[in-house]
């Protein structure tokens, strides 16, 4: 999915010194489970140089997948934006969902593991494109753009001139360590189109509220109160009625 609008738009890039950006956000909530958005934004140069760019895009595989799709859509200045969202139910899920995505994500793996009261989230793998705009392609795409690396017609550029891939994680807790940017609260790398690698390593930790244990505490001691209330209450309600027989029957005999 994210290949195929990267391929297209790759021989209007390299025509015309046009840009694609391509951000990728993995957001996890403190329950596990969250999305997965990748949103790819031409420029207003790329639909020129290729009209037929949008009409070229086909979704069904990806809605097939479980992606939502949004667009293709024009933006403001003439470009053109797709944005796919997937939502991720656990941390296996989103490893396989960044793997669907393809290059520039490489080994990359999300895990969660829990002791106690605590939970360490682990983000690892690479960011890298070692093949340039080939690391994009497939056989089908490769023949419908005129063979790997497209002919003659990426050789007057390269990825890193011409496009950009961020990748963000939001993940729960206290970020324990990571190699990435903290921007508007969330963990941030840009990926390197030049062959260079960047690696995601990244442990955050969840870890109770200072005030949840006593809350916790105090919520089983409310219940054990409740119970032997209703314990006393009902020994008591017993005892009543039987001291009332017992007096109906000494006023009978």
């Amino acid at each position: 999915m994210l290949r195929r609008l990267l391929v297209l738009a790759a021989c209007a890039v390299a025509l015309a010194g046009c840009r694609v950006d391509v951000d990728v956000l993995l957001e996890i909530g403190a329950d596990g489970t969250g999305e997965l958005v990748v949103t790819a934004t031409a420029d207003a140069d790329v639909v020129q140089q290729a009209p037929g760019l949008a009409a070229d895009l086909r979704f069904g595989d990806a809605r097939a997948a479980g992606w939502r799709v949004e667009g293709p859509t024009a933006t403001d200045d003439g470009g053109l934006t797709v944005t796919l969202n997937h939502r991720v139910t656990s941390a296996e899920e989103a490893t396989s969902l960044l793997a669907s995505i393809g290059p520039p994500f490489q080994d990359v793996q999300l895990e969660r593991a829990s002791v106690g009261d605590e939970t360490t989230w682990t983000l690892s793998g690479q960011l890298v494109l070692a093949d340039g705009f080939a690391s994009f392609a497939d056989p089908g795409l490769a023949s419908a753009v005129g063979g790997t690396p497209f002919s003659d017609r990426l050789s007057a550029v390269t990825p890193d001139e011409s496009m950009s891939i961020i990748f963000g994680a939001d993940l729960p807790g206290a970020v324990e360590e990571t190699t990435g940017d903290e921007r508007d609260g969330r963990l941030e790398w840009t990926a390197p189109l030049d062959g260079s690698t960047t690696d995601l390593a990244t442990r955050t930790v969840q870890r109770p509220s200072p005030g949840s244990s006593w809350a916790g505490a105090l919520s089983v001691l409310a219940l054990v109160l409740l119970i032997v209330w209703i314990v006393v209450a009902g020994v008591f309600i017993v005892h009543v009625t039987n001291a009332r027989r017992r007096r109906r029957a000494r006023r009978a005999a």
